[in-house]
């Protein structure tokens, strides 16, 4: 008697949260979208307006809220919030998909997270609260601020360190930084190991008066490149490389730790 063929278990295919900090109808997330809907389901969670320079803030003394939107095509659900980029993660674990997602990707950012913005970073602290959760995550930024910015270099490098990531190629249990220069892609010379750069930003406040005679103030500066080392994101930015930044959210000094006599 023949043997009844067995059935192949149905492969389920990852969960990918997907958020950002320029918001939910901000090119960016649009072409990161794309990139990892090859890879898994895409459930995109995402603030309703801007909240670049947010860093790891949350919102506690507001109520938050969350609508269903339609901006992605029928295969991807998608929800606008009223908060910041880390509520978003927050609320997508505990109040949307009930469950940690498999992978969590963050931006692509329209700008530069490299060096010392990873602190300031909306994009890199929804990354930043996935991991807290021990959900494997990447930040992605664009070294391009422009709505109208071509991502097709940038897709290529996300889809990149996603393959990385999902195939363990890079330790898939990590927090990643990536970064991507703003060239033609026939210069980009790949995806470059690196450490954060020490860098800061020389700020100025441009001091304004407005129409009732009382002064105001604009935030501006530049930005400080300290470090001439060639194992930097800065350096790899500068020779045409995308950089991949690991990145941790203990800020302990453990080196300081040890020489403390107490």
């Amino acid at each position: 008697m023949a043997k009844a063929k067995q059935k192949n278990p149905k492969i389920e295919k990852p969960t990918i949260l997907i958020t950002n900090d320029d918001g939910v109808t901000a090119p960016g997330i649009a072409a990161l979208v794309e990139v990892a809907k090859q890879y898994g389901k895409v459930v995109v969670v995402a603030p309703d307006t801007p909240q670049s320079g947010m860093g790891h803030a949350i919102t506690i003394g507001d109520p938050l809220r969350i609508n269903s939107v339609n901006l992605f095509g029928p295969d991807v659900e998608a929800y606008q919030c009223s908060g910041t980029p880390v509520d978003c993660v927050k609320l997508a674990v505990d109040v949307i998909l009930h469950k940690k997602p498999d992978y969590c990707f963050s931006g692509i950012n329209h700008g530069s997270n490299a060096s010392i913005n990873v602190i300031y970073s909306g994009t890199m602290s929804a990354a930043m609260e996935a991991h807290i959760e021990n959900i494997p995550a990447i930040g992605f930024s664009y070294m391009d601020y422009s709505f109208d910015a071509d991502f097709s270099l940038a897709q290529q490098v996300a889809n990149e360190a996603i393959h990385h990531m999902i195939h363990g190629i890079i330790p898939p249990n990590g927090l990643y930084n990536v970064n991507i220069p703003k060239i033609d892609p026939k210069k980009y010379k790949g995806l470059k190991v690196c450490r954060q750069a020490h860098a800061k930003y020389q700020e100025k406040f441009l001091e304004r008066i407005d129409p009732h005679g009382k002064k105001y103030y604009w935030l501006t500066g530049e930005f400080k490149n300290l470090d001439k080392s060639k194992d930097t994101d800065v350096y790899a930015l500068a020779n045409n490389y995308a950089s991949i930044v690991p990145v941790q959210y203990d800020l302990t000094d453990y080196q300081l730790m040890d020489k403390i006599k107490l």
